[in-house]
């Protein structure tokens, strides 16, 4: 399901007439019409042939779908091309932005199978039509932040082989939109996030969707009560409920028998340890995500028996290192966020047989130099996240044998420059985060041998221009953020052949002027550019024409103008989502 050609060719599709026929042809049963109309030249070949690198022969079906929507405005009607053709037309049209409600009037009837709409400008009611028009062929519909209504939800009912079905953020369906949905008993993924139409009474209509293996529900504010709704529905192995917040621990009893469920999301919901214990049945379970929930450590009591349990969130609870011994049972353990919680070292001893953790987040525990000595074992870690702790560089020690960590976080600790060198002894990092105020030159030039970096946060480092010569050791980089207020114009020329950066922050660096802009103008890759709080003015701006990668600019606090800022959004940069001054 969701792509492309989601059915073998050679399947028998019903028409909608009783009589089953072979995929559908064009008029002279051949492609004949369009090979006619091929591209002679490689110039004409399409862009999505042209992003699998020079000397790539595109295949016939880009060929075709390059060559349609080249001359999109010639055609009526695409109901006689066979349906893998009409859907890549689609999709194409769908993501170059070029599909309006006139050309979707072409695709009607065509038996498409996927119809991704989600946050696609102008979507109403009106293209339902089209879109319920694919009858029993559709499998797949979004249309997340759209305008459509129930009477647009309405014209689903004969679409009774739909699977999956997103209306994320559609602020008019309502609970009578909802109850449609209980005739499509063949929906295997519903997603309704932020949905006012999804409150416990408007649950009733999932009651009957027996085949439902993924519900997303992240941010449905009325869900108190509605998920008795849920218990029979044996088959569901994901369930979004992120952002509840009126989900109480009477709400998880329904779920108890619910034993197929392998993710279950419920941060930020209003759960205690009894709601915990409800669960305790879900064998299956491998993701379990509590952030921000009223839970203490004696939940692990009820955790430490989740024997297939990968991913656990325990971030922003209130675990203390009473009931933390019940860690070690959870050897299959490969994330786990411990963030934000009142653990110390005493802690970190249980963790130490969990010999699978990949991730480990420790962000604001009362943790120090001692406490790391326990993970000096978890030789298969990959990301760790110290920062806001008390480890200094005494404690970087431990870490020299974790031979697999990518990525390290060690942004307001006790670290100084001379805890640089266990840092750089860490050769497989590929991300270091340094927002601390005491890692100066001296400790950026110490990191000059992990040229595999792609992220280099040093916000809040004291770099100055003469620290900005080792990057020229990164040429991997993609993202870097160097702010502070030291870094001048001088210094960006250490930048500017960084070529692989997608996202750079200069911000706070007063002393930056246009030159900067005309210095960087070479990242063609720049997806994301903040300058803010400098002398930039709107005369530099001329310089990030050729950025037609851009989506993101601030310049906030600078001398650019909103207007300015506009007027480049219109004409030189389109694919700019956000900019600063708005």
């Amino acid at each position: 399901m969701g792509g492309v050609c989601s059915r073998k060719r050679s399947q028998l599709v019903d028409e909608g007439d009783g009589s089953p026929t072979t995929t559908r042809l064009s008029k002279t049963s051949s492609l004949k019409w369009l090979l006619l109309a091929l591209p002679r030249s490689s110039s004409d070949v399409s862009r999505k042939g042209q992003a699998n690198g020079p000397g790539r022969c595109p295949s016939l079906m880009e060929l075709c779908v390059a060559r349609v929507c080249k001359d999109i405005d010639k055609y009526s009607s695409f109901a006689m091309l066979p349906r893998d053709l009409s859907q890549q037309i689609f999709s194409e049209l769908v993501g170059s932005n070029c599909l309006t409600e006139a050309l979707l009037e072409s695709f009607r009837d065509c038996a498409l199978q996927d119809i991704c709409l989600g946050e696609y400008p102008g979507v109403n009611d009106a293209w339902m039509e089209v879109v319920a028009s694919q009858r029993q062929s559709l499998l797949s519909v979004d249309i997340s932040c759209s305008e459509v209504t129930d009477s647009g939800i309405a014209l689903l009912r004969d679409c009774s082989n739909m699977q999956g079905l997103a209306c994320n953020y559609c602020d008019q369906i309502s609970e009578d939109g909802l109850d449609i949905l209980s005739g499509l008993s063949n929906l295997t993924s519903v997603s309704f996030k932020r949905s006012n139409a999804v409150t416990a009474e408007g649950m009733r209509a999932f009651a009957n969707l027996i085949n439902l293996v993924k519900l997303d529900l992240e941010g449905c504010l009325k869900t108190h009560g509605g998920l008795i709704h849920l218990k029979d529905l044996t088959k569901l192995e994901s369930l979004n409920m992120r952002y509840c917040n009126n989900i109480v621990d009477s709400d998880i009893k329904y779920l108890s028998d619910l034993t197929n469920l392998k993710d279950l999301q419920l941060s930020c919901c209003r759960i205690t340890d009894l709601g915990v214990s409800y669960l305790r049945g879900l064998s299956k379970l491998t993701q379990l995500n509590l952030e921000g929930c009223p839970v203490t450590a004696a939940c692990l009591e009820t955790i430490s028996g989740l024997a297939l349990l990968i991913v656990l969130n325990l971030n922003r609870c209130g675990i203390y290192d009473k009931g933390c011994e019940n860690f070690k049972g959870l050897k299959k353990l490969k994330v786990l966020n411990l963030g934000f919680n009142c653990i110390t070292d005493a802690c970190l001893v249980h963790l130490k047989d969990l010999k699978n953790l990949e991730s480990l987040n420790l962000d604001s525990c009362k943790i120090g130099d001692g406490g790391l000595s326990h993970l000096k074992g978890l030789v298969l870690l990959q990301s760790l996240v110290l920062s806001d702790t008390e480890v200094g560089n005494s404690g970087l020690r431990h870490l020299s044998g974790l031979c697999n960590l990518q990525s390290i976080n060690l942004s307001f600790t006790l670290v100084t420059d001379d805890g640089m060198k266990k840092v750089a002894a860490l050769s497989s990092l590929k991300s270091v985060n340094l927002d601390n105020r005491q890692i100066s030159d001296i400790g950026l030039a110490a990191l000059t041998s992990l040229t595999g970096l792609t992220h280099l946060d040093l916000f809040g480092a004291r770099i100055t221009d003469y620290g900005t010569n080792c990057f020229r050791y990164f040429k991997n980089l993609q993202s870097l953020e160097v702010c502070g207020g030291s870094i001048t114009d001088a210094g960006v020329k250490n930048i500017k052949d960084l070529k692989a950066l997608r996202f750079l922050n200069l911000s706070q660096n007063v002393n930056l002027t246009d030159k900067t802009l005309e210095l960087i103008s070479g990242l063609t890759a720049l997806v994301s550019l903040n300058v803010s709080n400098s002398r930039v003015s709107n005369a530099g701006l001329k310089h990030l024409k050729d950025l037609q990668n851009l989506q993101s600019l601030s310049l906030d606090s600078s001398r650019v103008t909103a207007n300015e800022m506009k007027k480049l959004q219109a004409t030189t940069l389109p694919n700019l989502i956000t900019v600063r001054p708005e």
